[in-house]
């Protein structure tokens, strides 16, 4: 018995540890949204205009769509496994650009330099499917709080390796490309040793123990995004103030390990208490679980007879393959309302550099840097919010990312307008909604299709994330940039004015505009199904406050 006690409290601190570094993947998983950060230097050392210049962050995005490749290895590979391919691509993606911007080799061909970026933006792909499949299935009790945390951090990656790199290497392209090449691999090599599934919560008293560590884990994230926010804010970004707000933050980062040691000692604690009333539990434990097989067996016995006898597809709610998912409507409606939020988003994080020098700022860092923090604060505020609402009134979650692309619409009009601190606002708002609509789309997907193809399935909604980028940055901002663009003397092009960008915001308004639509149909035909889990959720809380 000591063992088995022994073993479970084990068992539960190795489920917190595989979180912590989940988080700490994600925090490095934002090196996919940083081309702002270099791609100024790309322009000028191969001499691109704005359209080549979008067409290899295009690039960097469609590696994106060899993302299906690691959603079919979720169902066949460990989870180490995953992280290792996903962290060597990025070595290789990442270091080559370093090797380009740094000038230790002269560029290379322009499709060369294709394929290396599209390896970069392939490699998150992996570690976030390794990360998001395990931890969602880990905790499947609290998803929109597991989906807001990873993908908080996943935004706040993007503000973190920009204000190290700025603090420490006063903003070099060459330095930041080294840290998005190290990092990434580093981290993940840790992960490998510690994120694996572990069987979920299986009583109301460790869904409830859950819910406050994550509480926790929110009240950290949020003060390193305000840590992160306020040294842009401040603006002293050299000497010790820089070392010492590298050391802290990094410190910040490290300090959710403290989470599995005191799961484990809680758990030693809680074992000794209860040693001596359970002791005969084994025994009842058995009987049931022999009985429970009994009757699993027979079920699945019907079950194949019913669909030997009548193959009928899933009903939402229910495991689906990624072909039945793709038979349904509901699908279809999320993945354009999906489109419409994360492609108009990518459009403008991948043109933050030159939108910045257009409206006349020469250092657009800030801006990207805003861009990832309240994103942040988009994707771990919805997912808690939504996981909060689903309990208490069985909101459908779809309705949050139609809110988002209201916000959304008008963040882009006043772009458009060209108002004053526009860009300000601009980051901000857009930042925000596409973190919504991040961290609420994949407990969304796992809802309404299930967990067991899961891996697959939210890899082919992530294929928006190159189609949004090819449509509305390589398509629509890099033809109309051009179109108002003058040539410069030795190659490339300049816009300035807010004419430059006018007619992309407009159009990536209507976007959001349709994408509030879709949201708002998607909420209607799942209504019923949030019913259901509202009721669920309220039997089980109801059996659990009967039992205690």
């Amino acid at each position: 018995m000591g063992f088995l006690r022994s073993s479970s409290s084990y068992s539960s601190a190795l489920k917190w540890l595989g979180f912590v570094t989940a988080v700490w993947v994600q925090s490095i998983s934002g090196n996919n949204y940083t081309f702002s950060n270099y791609s100024s230097a790309l322009k000028s050392l191969m001499n691109l205009n704005q359209l080549q210049l979008n067409n290899l962050s295009v690039a960097k995005d469609v590696g994106k769509a060899f993302g299906i490749l690691a959603g079919l290895a979720s169902d066949r590979l460990s989870t180490p496994v995953i992280l290792l391919i996903g962290c060597f691509e990025g070595l290789l993606g990442y270091g080559v650009q370093w090797l380009v911007v740094s000038r230790t080799i002269t560029p290379l061909p322009y499709w060369q330099m294709c394929v290396f970026l599209c390896m970069g933006g392939n490699s998150t792909t992996w570690m976030n499917t390794a990360v998001l499949v395990t931890c969602i299935r880990n905790f499947r009790r609290n998803r929109g709080p597991v989906s807001g945390i990873l993908k908080g951090y996943v935004g706040l990656g993007t503000a973190i390796f920009t204000d190290l790199c700025t603090a420490l290497f006063s903003n070099d392209p060459a330095s930041f490309l080294v840290l998005l090449a190290v990092v990434p691999f580093a981290v993940c090599l840790t992960a490998v040793f510690f994120l694996r599934e572990i069987p979920p919560a299986s009583s109301a008293a460790e869904e409830s123990e859950e819910t406050r560590y994550f509480a926790v884990f929110n009240i950290v994230a949020v003060v390193v995004a305000v840590y992160l926010q306020s040294y842009d804010i401040i603006g002293v970004k050299t000497g010790v103030f820089s070392v010492a707000f590298a050391s802290i933050l990094l410190f910040l980062l490290f300090s959710p390990i403290a989470i599995p040691f005191h799961a484990f000692i809680k758990s030693l604690n809680r074992g000794e208490r209860d040693f001596e009333g359970q002791i005969q539990e084994p025994l009842l434990g058995s009987d049931i679980a022999a009985e429970k097989e009994v009757i699993a067996v027979a079920a699945a016995a019907a079950e194949e007879e019913n669909l030997v006898a009548e193959r009928k597809r899933p009903v939402l709610g229910e495991d689906h393959t990624i072909i039945e998912a793709m038979l349904t409507v509901d699908f279809w409606v999320l993945f354009v309302s999906f489109l419409c939020g994360v492609g108009t988003g990518l459009a403008v994080m991948n043109n933050m550099g030159q939108i910045g020098l257009a409206l006349g700022y020469t250092d657009v860092s800030i801006f990207v840097s805003m861009t990832s923090i309240w994103g942040f604060f988009g994707r771990i505020l919805s997912g808690t919010l939504s996981e909060h609402f689903l309990r208490k009134a069985g909101t459908p979650r779809s309705l949050w990312n139609a809110a988002s692309q209201i916000l959304m619409a008008v963040g882009y009009l006043l772009m458009a307008l060209a108002v004053p601190n526009s860009l300000y606002i601009g980051s901000m708002v857009v930042g925000v909604c596409y973190g919504v609509r991040l961290a609420i789309t994949v407990p969304t997907a796992s809802e309404l299709f299930g967990l067991k193809y899961y891996g697959l399935i939210y890899n082919i909604l992530v294929l928006n994330l190159p189609l949004g980028s090819f449509l509305f940055s390589g398509l629509l901002a890099g033809f109309l940039y051009d179109a108002e663009a003058t040539p410069t003397p030795g190659g490339g092009n300049t816009c300035v004015g807010a004419h430059c960008y006018r007619l992309i915001f407009l159009v990536m308004a209507l976007a959001s505009g349709i994408g509030v639509g879709l949201d708002i149909l998607l909420a209607y035909r799942t209504k019923e199904i949030y019913a259901k889990i509202h009721a669920s959720k309220q039997v089980k809380k109801a059996s659990s406050s009967n039992l205690s």
